[in-house]
């Protein structure tokens, strides 16, 4: 991975202040934007997207993912009872890590713990509230890079990792994350935005979702997994045709094709459809959003409990704690690789 100097043979990209963290570092707000329409703000905090905005077949736009419009929003969010992540990057590792240890190298690793004795989405700080810089950047694509230090939350290896968004005039939004280790380690990221086809400020009650997986991973009360598999059929949770957004799921769905639609939303009243295709094991989806009465969306939203679904792209939770998961072990000097591509389509 080398560093750049943010590019100039493209259009340039809109840069703007968004204020500064209490270590004085300035946090910056970069929109991207395509020929079609599409337009995304990101910001260095968290590698966190903060709008993102769709044209619609009316010539209006829909801003599709939960937000804040200040720095200090996203820092003091964190402090909230169930902590929203927004749009971030999440990292070392998605989801839980049960009693917050697990073996590597025949030794047994223990994490920081800040889910009661378990860890999630990477610990106390994590990636999700990392100051990225900013690698290289042009009017659609945008490179920020982060340097996770041996010990960080207890993790062992420096681990360096860059996330690239880039939009397409074919309404793609590509995330793209790679990172290399300088000691054998575990990781597992995904990208955390909490998508609303009907609008951010809306309630996704009424959208339909589709979820192409046959099973989903069983978990105790905690949800951690327990290393069994749950069948679908006639389940609940079975999405393999479009049902309505139930009103509460917290659930990691195991995928059986690499780099196919893992999942789809559909919007009625924009008549708007979004994809999910994922180079990634499993999605795990989640129904939330709230933030207590206690901060402020965008636009002075008020974020409930039904204001927006994660699709989180990624390995298993726990899978460094069961043999048959998938290896979440990322080896001395290989290159982890994670591709997720958010498509959206008028119909």
């Amino acid at each position: 991975m080398q560093k750049n100097s943010i590019s100039q043979n493209k259009p340039a990209i809109i840069k703007k202040s968004f204020g500064f963290l209490a270590n004085g570092k300035e946090v910056f707000c970069y929109t991207l934007s395509t020929k079609s329409g599409m337009e995304l703000d990101v910001i260095n905090y968290g590698a966190s997207l903060v709008s993102l905005k769709i044209p619609l077949e009316n010539g209006n736009k829909v801003d599709v993912v939960l937000g804040f419009e200040s720095l200090s929003d996203y820092i003091n969010s964190f402090g909230l009872p169930n902590a929203p992540y927004f749009g971030a990057i999440v990292g070392r590792y998605a989801g839980r890590i049960n009693q917050a240890q697990f073996p590597l190298n025949d030794k047994v690793i223990s994490l920081t713990k800040n889910y009661n004795l378990h860890q999630i989405h990477g610990g106390l700080e994590g990636f999700s509230k990392a100051f990225w810089e900013v690698i290289t950047a042009d009017s659609n694509s945008i490179t920020l890079e982060y340097c996770s230090k041996n010990g960080e939350e207890n993790f062992p290896g420096e681990v360096v990792t860059q996330i690239t968004y880039s939009l397409t005039e074919d309404g793609e939004l590509k995330v793209s994350m790679i990172a290399k280790s300088n000691q054998d380690t575990i990781l597992n990221l995904t990208q955390h935005s909490y998508f609303n086809l009907d609008g951010h400020s809306d309630s996704i009650v009424n959208q339909e979702l589709l979820v192409n997986a046959s099973e989903t991973l069983e978990t105790t009360s905690e949800n951690i997994p327990i290393g069994k598999f749950i069948n679908l059929k006639e389940h609940e949770f079975d999405f393999s045709t479009p049902k309505k957004c139930p009103t509460y799921i917290d659930n990691t769905f195991v995928l059986s094709k690499e780099n196919a639609i893992a999942a789809t939303l559909f919007s009625k009243k924009n008549n708007l459809k979004m994809s999910v295709l994922t180079n990634q094991p499993a999605v795990h989806i989640y129904v939330g959003g709230n933030c207590f009465n206690q901060i402020k969306g965008k636009e002075n939203a008020n974020y409930h409990p039904l204001s927006g679904i994660c699709f989180e792209a990624q390995n298993f939770p726990d899978a460094p704690n069961h043999e048959h998961f998938p290896s979440a072990v990322l080896k001395k000097g290989e290159t982890y690789i994670h591709n997720t591509i958010f498509k959206f389509e008028n119909l």
